[in-house]
């Protein structure tokens, strides 16, 4: 991770100075997007620059760059620091002016920054599952933006952490929402539900992926909310993201779903998963199965 991008300009990662009163650091007034790379090439690179346009447009942010400007940027970063299997991250935030919670004028231009950094797939937690806990959902009401703001999110994280688990799967009252850092998906009598695309959850690009495999291949879907009851009920649990992919749930709260075992709609979706990658990205040289 020897080079990052600053406002544009790929840079020597030393070299690299944000302000203390960049709002991003103040206020957590920003967007942002992680997006994975196999093989020196970005696995849906369109879909997660896309949202990260439409999450500024939410928060009236202007990004001051195109799609196809910021892909280029990304392209050349993740060359110019030889990655092969990672992640990149980037982020956008209002600016730097003096602190006050009202936006600054509109000649205060965004801050961009971004960086690579090497992760291996999670190859052994995709095949044998993880552990999950349930925790109330204390988020702002506009989980749909990818903002900077993650306070509820790393404080649940933290909690499942400390009971020794991988993930907090959250709810509003009965209903379930989503993980910490993922989507949830459960599976009951052959059917996929999820949560549905609304404000109290991110449209992860993972999940999109996932929910087109569905269609795709027969396999039968029902974006829907679901309770806590139907989650603990369920034949199969998994969450996904973009660095987890679609990794089995395989107990929550000590208690096992189903018979404690990633299952079969699971395992298929992780395969067809794979193959969506390498058609974009080139042969995977660890597979999960």
């Amino acid at each position: 991770m020897e080079y990052v991008i600053l406002n544009g300009n790929l840079i020597e990662r030393s070299k690299a100075k944000v302000d203390i009163e960049d709002r991003g650091y103040q206020f957590g007034d920003g967007v942002y997007e992680v997006i994975r790379v196999y093989n020196g090439k970005m696995f849906t690179a369109d879909e997660h620059l896309e949202r990260l346009l439409e999450s500024g447009n939410k928060i009236e942010l202007n990004v001051p760059y195109s799609k196809d400007q910021l892909k280029q940027m990304l392209i050349e970063m993740i060359d110019r620091n030889d990655l092969e299997l990672g992640i990149v991250y980037m982020q956008f935030s209002r600016g730097t002016s003096p602190r006050n919670h009202a936006y600054p004028n509109a000649d205060v231009a965004p801050v961009l920054t971004a960086y690579t950094r090497e992760t291996t797939r999670p190859v052994e937690s995709m095949r044998n599952g993880v552990k999950a806990i349930l925790i109330e959902d204390i988020r702002w009401l506009r989980c749909d933006i990818k903002s900077l703001n993650l306070l509820g999110n790393i404080m649940a994280k933290q909690k499942a952490a400390q009971s020794g688990c991988f993930e907090a799967i959250q709810h509003r009252g009965d209903t379930v929402t989503e993980g910490s850092s993922s989507n949830i998906a459960i599976v009951k009598d052959g059917t996929l539900y999820t949560h549905p695309a609304t404000n109290l959850i991110l449209n992860g690009i993972t999940r999109r992926k996932i929910n087109e495999i569905c269609r795709e291949n027969g396999i039968a879907l029902k974006e829907s909310a679901f309770t806590k009851e139907d989650l603990l009920a369920a034949d199969e649990v998994f969450m996904s993201s973009t660095s987890a992919e679609v990794t089995p749930i395989i107990e929550i709260e000590g208690k096992p779903v189903g018979n404690g075992s990633p299952g079969p709609i699971t395992n298929k979706l992780q395969k067809l998963f794979e193959e969506a990658i390498e058609k974009q990205c080139g042969s995977l040289t660890v597979k999960i199965r």
